[in-house]
């Protein structure tokens, strides 16, 4: 049978446009949507605006490490979360390809075969019974057929439901990208600060070895004083108690050695093992200037805020596509192909040709609650996605802000602290000469020496802040993804 039903006729062309109009009143209308505020203060506090921004500087020209540059491209190729992010992003093209595809015609080919025998007390089978088709020649029982042809089908994108699909959909692509190099951003970041905090621990346990032999000179020194009769067995005891203290906190910071190696194993993706580095000239090492530059380049820079802005513009499509489900969707249906009830029949045209050209517009009349939700659930997804990016450019602004300050405190922190230990070293051997002539108390050697332990390793966890501090402020500008 061949079918022509493409809005062919005035009426039927009458018919929809009303219809159109119709629905077309009855869609909800929402309210505007909260428009994002991307303004940011003209400059950080207590800066002046310079351009000048350390976040343009790639990773591997930030750290000056070999070995920390070593254990960061380890982890960009065996890290486990950046690859499962990297699979998502190769989702998310797929996703872009499906979209695509949607609004351009699918064509289809098909072929088939089929028998039937139908009853001759049945209509069919009374007009087949009845029926010849060709001279001296009966109907065939039982009735075989056989079909090949082309079917397509296509529906029109008059309301652009489709194509913002695909846009939205590359928004949504472009956003996993960003949500990469948000992920490469941490995890230098991490690899960085944990590299750092191993050095640490290494001078840490360096210093309490060296104070360990301090102590135990000054527990053998102790002793001869008892045997002399100018000490008592109260001062042994102190002594050895200061000197197990000391021996237990070198275990602990042994296994925090342990575990802090393990942490970078995991995160370049490898089974526990040695992490290679040089620890000796750790607090002599200058700590680089980093440079602000001004906030509006935080839009630019941070991956996160250039992700939260890609899922405000997909969200807004979102909204336009809910929107068009309201309206109706126009389809063609198209077909061509030959059909014969015996394969030597099936070239002979055009009495075994068949096609079909069919044309229709399906519009939701009855029942839209679900449209209706469907459509306020995304007008409240892009509110969601307004304050997302809002608080994205706040929380870039005040990370930035806080470790601006903290850098400049932890400078000003470690040249008081410099100066403590510089007086703290002499002061224990000053102890010991006035213990020794008897014009001081065993306590004041033993206080001395504890005060003087604790700001040597007070100097280095400041230093280590200091390396860290750092960190987080090139990581705060957007730096270290690219």
């Amino acid at each position: 049978m061949n079918n022509y039903k493409l809005f062919k006729s005035k009426p039927l062309k009458l018919f929809v446009l009303v219809a159109v109009l119709i629905l077309s009143s009855c869609v909800p209308t929402q309210n505007t949507i909260r428009e994002e505020n991307k303004t940011v203060p003209e400059h950080f506090l207590n800066k002046e605006t310079d351009t000048t921004n350390s976040a343009q500087i790639k990773w591997r020209d930030f750290f000056s490490d070999d070995n920390l540059i070593a254990l960061i491209d380890t982890a960009l190729v065996n890290n486990q979360e950046l690859n499962i992010m990297l699979q998502q992003i190769a989702i998310a093209n797929n996703e872009v390809q499906i979209r695509k595809g949607e609004y351009l015609p699918f064509v289809n080919i098909y072929a088939g075969a089929e028998v039937e025998k139908v009853g001759e007390y049945t209509r069919n089978g009374a007009v087949e019974h009845n029926l010849d088709i060709r001279e001296n020649e009966e109907f065939p029982e039982p009735l075989s057929n056989f079909t090949a042809g082309l079917s397509a089908t296509w529906e029109l994108d008059v309301w652009k439901k489709l194509r913002n699909g695909k846009k939205a959909a590359v928004l949504e692509y472009l956003s996993t990208i960003e949500g990469k190099n948000f992920m490469i951003t941490n995890l230098v970041a991490e690899i960085a600060s944990s590299y750092y905090e191993l050095l640490a621990l290494d001078n840490q346990l360096s210093i309490i070895e060296q104070n360990l032999e301090i102590q135990q000179n000054a527990l053998k020194m102790v002793r001869l004083q008892k045997q002399a009769a100018r000490a008592t067995q109260l001062a042994v005891r102190r002594f050895e108690a200061e000197v197990l203290k000391n021996q237990s906190n070198k275990y602990t910071i042994q296994q925090q050695i342990v575990e802090t190696e393990n942490k970078i194993n995991f995160l370049i993706g490898r089974f526990p093992q040695p992490i290679t580095r040089d620890a000796n000239s750790f607090v002599e090492q200058n700590i680089n200037t980093i440079y602000a530059g001004i906030p509006s380049q935080l839009l630019a820079n941070r991956p996160d805020i250039k992700q939260a802005e890609y899922e405000l513009e997909a969200s807004k499509l979102n909204v336009k596509i809910a929107r068009a489900n309201f309206y109706p969707s126009i389809g063609i249906k198209a077909g061509v192909g030959l059909e014969a009830f015996k394969p030597k029949y099936i070239v002979d045209t055009p009495q075994s040709l068949l096609y079909n050209l069919v044309g229709d517009a399906v519009a939701p009349l009855i029942n839209r609650n679900a449209i209706k939700a469907e459509y306020k659930t995304a007008n409240n997804r892009q509110l969601q996605a307004v304050f997302e990016y809002e608080k994205a450019i706040l929380n870039g602004y005040i990370e930035v802000a806080n470790e601006l300050s903290n850098i400049n405190n932890l400078k000003e922190s470690y040249k008081l602290k410099e100066q403590q230990v510089e007086a703290l070293t002499e002061s224990i051997d000053l102890s010991i000469k006035l213990f020794k002539s008897a014009r001081a108390e065993y306590t004041e050697v033993l206080l001395t020496q504890r005060e003087a332990l604790d700001s040597k390793i007070e100097i280095i966890e400041t230093k280590r802040d200091q390396f860290l501090a750092n960190i987080k402020l090139y990581q705060a500008l957007g730096g270290g993804w690219n």
